[in-house]
């Protein structure tokens, strides 16, 4: 997949023909070439704001930069940092936790819920769908789903945007149109106001103001959530966080005055699990941040080599509300 390599000298030098010689005729000289490709952030640049001093920001050689020379690297992995040392969100997800989400979502365990939000994103009638437009996705971690929201919107650029730089150097190469930033995402986004077609939020903090500020008025907001039967079979003997009974209604609270719910679904499926999948599983979410990976996947190993468990997700799809004038 494309990453983005602002290094990458846009301009190769053209062959001569005749040793050197440019007066060589027109149907003798090799073709002029394309400056190429710089991967995502040639587009994505003009969305993306300074987070210091609010201006735009252009590619110039490995970094993005704004008019007063704010300067922001694009790490060798591709994500750019925009959060500095001392701003970095406290529950980031570590380097353990991310590997193991990978491992995880690469097994297929969540296929259905990535299909889902691929099937979606494709009959909202969207304009992104006719070439263009954006899809922001706040706490994107890896960019998985990221990735096949792009894959309904073939003229779409994504914007991963989460506080761990473990999961951006993967979604920086979840997909060749994809793009990723270091933010924290209750902070106001660093992109400029109705850039994007579509919001996606999956198991992830909502910010529904910034929700509202940057998504376009045509756009749609797509929030993924657990329900109450999400993983019940495990949750006791794995120590899983339990789901909040009250996650509905400050789900609605939190979006409530900008956005209005157009549609929502429940995506609810059997999952066959390893004891790897189930250490994966248990490594992966906020357990692994109070246990020992040690004791995770002692509790895994102690259910067996087969566990079978519940996959629930409730979709939800939101308009912004209209504003008056």
């Amino acid at each position: 997949m494309t990453e983005p390599s602002a290094a990458r000298d846009a301009y190769p030098h053209e062959e001569r023909a005749h040793d050197g010689r440019d007066d060589a005729p027109a149907h003798d000289r090799p073709a002029r070439r394309r400056p190429e490709p710089r991967g995502p952030w040639e587009t994505l640049a003009g969305t993306v704001r300074c987070p210091v001093c609010g201006d735009s920001l252009e590619v110039a050689e490995r970094a993005l930069r704004c008019p007063d020379r704010h300067t922001f690297d694009i790490a060798r992995q591709g994500y750019v940092s925009l959060l500095s040392g001392a701003k970095r969100a406290a529950n980031a997800d570590n380097a353990s936790m991310v590997l193991a989400r990978t491992a995880f979502l690469e097994a297929g365990h969540y296929a259905p819920l990535t299909g889902a939000l691929a099937r979606i994103t494709a009959s909202l009638g969207l304009p992104a769908q006719d070439g263009g437009g954006m899809v922001l996705d706040a706490g994107a971690g890896t960019g998985h789903y990221l990735a096949a929201v792009l894959e309904a919107l073939p003229g779409a650029v994504g914007l991963a945007l989460d506080a761990s730089t473990y999961a951006l150097r993967r979604a920086a190469r979840a997909h060749p149109r994809a793009g990723a930033a270091s933010w924290d995402v209750w902070r106001p986004f660093p992109v400029r106001d109705g850039c994007a077609d579509v919001v996606l939020n999956v198991f992830a903090p909502r910010n529904g103001a910034e929700f509202r500020r940057v998504l376009k008025s045509h756009g749609a907001l797509l929030v993924v959530t657990p329900t109450e039967r999400h993983l019940r079979e495990l949750r006791g003997a794995l120590g899983l966080l339990e789901v909040d009974p009250d996650k509905e209604e400050r789900l609605e609270r939190t979006l409530s005055g900008h956005f209005e719910r157009e549609r929502a679904e429940v995506l609810e499926y059997p999952l066959a699990l390893s004891s790897a999948d189930v250490a994966n599983l248990a490594a992966m979410g906020p357990a692994a941040r109070h246990v020992e990976q040690e004791e995770l996947r002692a509790r895994a190993a102690a259910l067996g080599t087969r566990v079978q468990a519940t996959a629930s997700f409730g979709i939800s799809v939101y308009r912004p509300v209209r504003t008056a004038g």
